[in-house]
């Protein structure tokens, strides 16, 4: 059941309440409006990865929106989503699991598990019989902010030897593989496309299921990313090197289903002389992303009365509000010039990772999201 807003956007609860923790800011209709644009332009089953924000806000918003698939890297995650949605097909993608894990999945009934070496193959004896199991591909390709594939995923003539194995075994083949974070090059699927049916066909083996991943980019920065464009790419390549023969497709997106869901307000505590500044947020908070993959620049200020700061640009160190030094956003951020202290600078794109990154070091970090109809 779609929740109620309970303000109609940031501005109203930032007049009104004049917040003085950073405060994530929620659009239950527009996180409803991406899933339909996955499950609309994606050929095949959307699965959200709930590594990028479990919130059951979140979770509930997307089963409204009709997404019953979910990829789990935890039993955590995992019970977080039988909470909101008990029927749930649960992915457990991460490859690299403890036997405790493995029983915890089994007894939750996971429809599907991914491995990358005979060893993860292994642990995954007593799974059911017939369980789909994803062989887990890594390749060197560009286009994204950075790549999964110094830690997880098997090279093609391992994964060859890998999926032959899931085939025995009496398990259900298929093959997984993520082309990196924040990826907007389409030909970066083409090229996981095209090596996985070259896998499957040296290992003698059928795929049931191609799972092409997350990595779809989220609008950080700039023009937002063409999601539709890499949709037709994925199923015009899948249909040309498969053909007839073409696997089911899935999809696991993470960021790129709930970054556009919510805007973070950080409120500016101090100025300094030189111009820098501090929030009441920082890298140990919603903003952790920012040491790897750069600040958006999606942003605005506003006075707290509720008026846009329109100054001209002024490139500002900003600083968070813990103790530690390192405690700043790697690059000088342009701001207006004539914002003050205690206005609040709004970020758009932070419903991924912003809350499942945030640690509470010092007492900081944004707290319980505040449910607005528009952002």
């Amino acid at each position: 059941m779609r929740e109620i807003p309970n303000w109609p956007d940031p501005t109203a609860h930032i007049v009104r309440q004049r917040p003085d923790t950073a405060t994530v800011y929620f659009c239950p209709a527009q996180l409803q409006n991406t899933a339909q644009r996955f499950r609309t332009g994606f050929g095949g089953l959307v699965s959200y990865a709930v590594k990028a924000n479990p919130g059951d806000e979140i979770l509930a918003n997307l089963v409204a929106a009709g997404i019953t698939a979910f990829d789990v890297a935890s039993p955590r995650e995992m019970y977080a989503v039988r909470a909101v949605c008990p029927h749930a097909v649960l992915h457990y993608n991460n490859p690299v699991r403890s036997p405790d894990e493995v029983k915890t999945a089994i007894s939750l009934d996971v429809g599907s598990y991914s491995v990358d070496c005979m060893a993860e193959l292994d642990k995954l004896r007593d799974v059911p019989p017939g369980a789909e199991v994803s062989v887990r591909l890594a390749l060197q390709v560009s286009g994204a902010a950075y790549d999964f594939g110094e830690k997880f995923g098997a090279g093609p003539e391992q994964a060859v030897t890998i999926l032959r194995a899931v085939a025995d075994s009496g398990l259900t083949p298929a093959i997984t593989f993520h082309p990196g974070t924040q990826c907007a090059d389409p030909q970066a699927w083409e090229t996981y496309i095209a090596a996985s049916a070259q896998v499957a066909a040296a290992a003698g083996v059928r795929l049931y299921r191609l799972n092409v991943g997350g990595g779809f980019a989220a609008h950080r920065t700039g023009a937002a990313p063409d999601l539709e464009r890499i949709f037709d790419r994925i199923k015009y390549q899948t249909a040309q090197i498969f053909g007839t023969d073409a696997p089911h497709l899935v999809c696991e997106p993470g960021r790129a289903m709930v970054a556009d869901s919510a805007t973070l307000a950080a409120r500016i505590k101090a100025i300094r002389p030189d111009g820098s500044i501090f929030l009441n947020d920082g890298i140990y908070g919603a903003l952790a992303e920012a040491r790897d993959i750069g600040c958006p620049d999606r942003l605005t200020v506003l006075a707290p009365e509720g008026m846009r700061r329109e100054g001209a640009g002024k490139s500002r160190i900003v600083f968070g509000p813990t103790c530690d030094s390192l405690d700043r956003l790697p690059d000088p951020v342009p701001l207006p010039h004539d914002l003050r202290e205690g206005d609040y600078l709004l970020i758009g794109g932070m419903g991924a990772y912003a809350h499942s990154l945030s640690s509470r070091f010092n007492g900081y970090g944004p707290g319980d999201p505040v449910t607005v109809a528009t952002l």
